[in-house]
Order: structure tokens, then C-alpha cells, then sequence
């Protein structure tokens, strides 16, 4: 009897519990976005739109605030916020979750992408889909891919035409093991380290060089002190836009259809925005004095074998390799 009346009880408390979370929803919440880039930046803003298009839908019930400029943490350090529910939603580059997230690593392997048609047709059809569904068993809903551009080296000291312009030279790369495998197969030495703190390392010589795309390369004024730009576009990862599954947890299946679709759309106003970005990025650094030189990418793809070897070794990893290569 008394085991009965705890479990009523316990049910009741429950009751009181969902109730009072679904009463709160129906009153309104304000999702906390984050973000490491600057308040105009096409990530930015797309997730701007997508908040917009939320409030519009659900007669002003659901709000994002974007937290922009690192203000809530760099990305690394997002994510297990981001899995606790404290960040509601969050735009990180792929290369942070390689570790956690094995599927993660194919769109992030050098190469693996022709063109940025062809990353946008891989990643908007089942390969993408199939994707962001590896996020959930983290406790995190995948729910867009952003485009990240294409990424190319950067350094202070020389033009970079071959792997052997390389050799040496201590280039900052995302906290990954693979973006670290991909460097030292080229003969550099690879520094992991934080986003926001390699202006100061340009800067002071910590590091010789980077790898990021125009836009960033151009935001973070990389260009002021790391003047030679070589056009390897070794990377073109897209990269995740993902919600706390605790947060998306709370919502009905009605307001989850909501979210995701604003979601996808959003994707298409950042490309609209990062297309517009990137020319405009390219445009700027050159005025800015930087030096640009295209290289002969076969060297660069050739020596990328080792990469291959060690991250796609499992069956599943190296069926997706295939999928996105027969992507025509």
C-alpha cells in the first residue's frame, strides 16, 4: 500500500513536472545560440533567420538569441554544454566532434570533396541526412549542415606551391586528430589551438601559419600577419548546426517539425550569405596586401594516403568514402 501511494505520488510530481515545462513553452522561450564568429557573419546571421522564421511560426513562442563572438566559449569547450542543455543550440565546424563522432570524420578528410557543388549535393541528400542522425546517440539533434567554405594554408614566411614549402613549419590546426594527421603528412608541424588565440600566436611567431577560409582568414584580420595565402582548398567539411537534446526534448512533435524545418531553410540563406562573404572576403585581403598563389593540388591528394589509412578503417566509414565519391 504505501509502495502504491510512492508511486502515485512520484506519477503526480511528474504530471506537475511536464505540465509545468509545457506550460512554459506555451508561454514562450528565448533558445541560447552559440557561436565563435563575429555578428555578421554568414552563420551568424543564417541562424538569426532561422530564429525569425521560428517566431513567425509559432506566433512569437519561440525565440533564438544568437550568442555570437565566442561569448559563450570556443567550440571545443561548447559542446559538452551544448549536450547538458546550458546551450540550446550551437554552429561548430565538424573537426571537433572527429573525436567523438566517428562518421564525422569522413566529410572532414582531406580532398574527399571535387568542388563545393559536390559537397552541397553529397551532404543535402541521404549521406547528410544519415549524418546528422549520429549526432542523437550524443545528445545532441542534428539539425542542418553549413557550409565552411574551402580551407587553404596561410603563413607568414613564404608562398606554399608543393608539400615541400612545407616542411617545418609549425601551422595551427583545429584541436583534431585528423586535421593534426593531415599537416604531418604534408611535413609540417602540426599546433592544435584554439581559434581565438592564433592572431597573437601569427602574431608573435608561436606559430608560423594556419589553414581556414576566406572569411575567416579576412574576420580574424589573419591576413595583417600571416600574408602569404596559397589556394590548396584541402577542406571542405560543412559544419554542424546541432541542438541540445534535452532542449529539443522539452518541445512537442509538433514545435520539433517547426524547428527542423527552419533549420533546413536557414541553410539556404547561408549559402546565399557565404557565397556573397567569400568573393567579398577574397576582394578585401588582397587590398589588404595579402599574397595569393594557386597550387598543383595532386602533390597535396597524393601524399593524403596515410590520412586515409588511419581514419577510414571501419566498414560503415569506408562505405560513406564511397558514397560521396560516386556523388555526381
Amino acid at each position: 500500500m504505501i509502495a502504491r501511494r510512492i508511486l502515485l505520488a512520484g506519477a503526480a510530481a511528474l504530471a506537475v513536472s511536464v505540465a509545468t515545462a509545457t506550460a512554459a513553452l506555451a508561454q514562450g522561450v528565448t533558445l541560447r545560440s552559440a557561436d565563435i564568429h563575429p555578428t555578421d557573419y554568414p552563420t551568424v546571421e543564417a541562424v538569426r533567420y532561422m530564429g525569425k522564421l521560428l517566431e513567425d511560426r509559432t506566433q512569437g513562442r519561440i525565440k533564438i538569441n544568437v550568442f555570437h563572438s565566442a561569448q559563450l566559449g570556443q567550440e571545443k569547450d561548447t559542446i559538452d554544454q551544448t549536450r547538458f542543455g546550458v546551450i540550446d543550440i550551437n554552429r561548430i565546424n565538424m573537426a571537433p566532434f572527429n573525436n567523438l563522432i566517428p562518421a564525422t570524420n569522413i566529410p572532414s578528410l582531406p580532398f574527399i570533396f571535387r568542388s563545393v557543388d559536390h559537397m552541397r549535393k553529397a551532404m543535402d541528400g541521404p549521406i547528410g541526412d544519415n549524418l546528422l542522425k549520429e549526432f542523437e546517440k550524443h545528445d545532441l539533434i542534428g539539425l542542418a549542415l553549413y557550409d565552411s567554405g574551402s580551407r587553404s594554408f596561410y603563413n607568414s614566411k613564404r608562398p606554399i606551391n608543393t608539400p615541400a614549402d612545407m616542411k617545418g613549419m609549425k601551422i595551427r590546426v583545429q584541436q583534431s586528430d585528423m586535421f593534426v594527421a593531415l599537416v604531418s603528412a604534408l611535413g609540417a608541424n602540426a599546433t592544435p589551438m584554439p581559434f581565438g588565440e592564433v592572431y597573437s600566436a601569427l602574431q608573435t611567431g608561436v606559430i608560423d601559419g594556419a589553414e581556414n577560409n576566406w572569411p575567416s582568414y579576412e574576420s580574424t584580420r589573419h591576413f595583417e600577419v600571416s600574408k602569404f595565402y596559397s589556394v590548396t582548398e584541402h577542406s571542405l567539411s560543412p559544419e554542424a548546426l546541432v541542438m541540445s537534446k534535452k532542449s529539443f526534448d522539452k518541445f512537442n512533435a509538433a514545435d520539433q517539425a517547426i524547428i527542423k524545418a527552419a533549420a533546413k531553410e536557414s541553410v539556404l540563406k547561408m549559402r546565399e550569405l557565404w557565397d556573397a562573404r567569400e568573393k567579398a572576403s577574397e576582394t578585401k585581403v588582397k587590398a589588404g596586401g595579402a599574397q595569393i598563389n594557386q597550387v598543383e593540388k595532386k602533390p597535396f591528394i597524393d601524399a593524403m594516403k596515410p590520412v586515409y589509412d588511419k581514419f577510414v578503417t571501419d566498414p560503415k566509414l569506408k562505405e560513406m568514402v564511397a558514397a560521396i565519391q560516386a556523388v555526381n
